[in-house]
């Protein structure tokens, strides 16, 4: 249907992190007191589709990328799991449950992050190395998930977004990648800091909400002014305009959830033909087999 696009990007260029966080509409935090959990089995999931798409996106720009997959996702859609294995792509963890890390007791995260590990594992028949806290809800207040997440097996975390948020961020963070516990790399969600602040540089609301060419220079000057790779990322639902409206929402939340979702598709195509993009475990594959050897 689409002419496959050859991106010839110059061979000094800095390649940065392409993620998608594979859960579905009703899975969002911010919908919880609208769509219980008890009834997402019963709700239109949209996510098969949806993934598709970015599949068939990610192949015309001869692009790969790690997909931080839900285990409830998963286990209903195994055959989409594999496809995204087949296609060249990491799998990685988003948990099982959605559930938000401080929202948990350790034992239960812990417990979580397991069957997630599990659940990918047996699927995909690789090694399920990364994950992903929903919601980006490792905080100053849950570091001792980082333990958990060594002890679970998994090699790194993309799980701060080192910023000032009402619903998460660890603006104190380091902004680039460092070693959260023995054995465990936290690679942090990109920001571009200026004025003293960090701005939010790597997808999600931000990235429909901000104009494409303010997006493309703050990722432009991560690489080029501090010689960073970014982490960015989305989610599938931001590609789909003709997913369920949930009724009484919040004039906030129906705005961070559906602003400019009818350009999203367009402006990935052009990310993506505007930047060098990979899957994480290789994009720092040298960090993370230092950070092997030091442990």
């Amino acid at each position: 249907m689409f002419n496959r696009q050859i991106n010839a990007h110059p061979v000094n260029v800095i390649t940065n992190a392409l993620t998608i966080d594979v859960e579905d509409y009703f899975h969002v935090s911010a919908f919880t007191s609208h769509i219980k959990r008890s009834d997402w089995n019963s709700v239109e999931c949209r996510i098969e589709k949806n993934i598709d798409t970015i599949l068939e996106m990610l192949d015309l720009h001869q692009t790969k990328a790690t997909f931080f997959t839900l285990g409830w996702v998963a286990e209903r859609y195994p055959e989409m799991v594999r496809k995204i294995i087949q296609e060249g792509h990491e799998l990685a963890s988003h948990g099982y449950g959605h559930e938000r890390v401080s929202d948990q007791t350790k034992l239960a995260f812990l417990s979580d992050v397991n069957l997630a590990k599990v659940v990918l594992e047996n699927l995909s028949g690789s090694e399920v190395k990364g994950y992903r806290a929903p919601s980006f809800s490792i905080g100053s207040r849950s570091t001792w998930a980082f333990d958990c997440l060594a002890q679970a097996g998994y090699k790194y975390s993309s799980s701060v977004y080192p910023i000032h948020h009402d619903h998460y961020g660890m603006p104190d963070a380091p902004r680039f990648a460092y070693e959260a516990c023995r054995g465990m790399m936290e690679i942090p969600v990109s920001t571009c800091r200026i004025l003293n602040q960090n701005i939010p540089s790597a997808g999600g609301g931000y990235f429909r909400f901000f104009p494409y060419v303010f997006s493309k220079w703050l990722i432009h000057r991560v690489n080029k002014i501090e010689s960073e790779s970014c982490v960015f990322y989305f989610h599938p639902w931001e590609i789909d305009i003709d997913q369920p409206r949930i009724q009484g929402l919040s004039s906030k939340t129906r705005f961070r959830h559906y602003v400019n979702i009818q350009r999203m598709s367009e402006r990935l195509n052009r990310l993506l033909g505007d930047f060098s993009w990979d899957r994480m475990d290789h994009v720092f594959s040298k960090r993370l087999k230092m950070n092997d050897k030091q442990n």
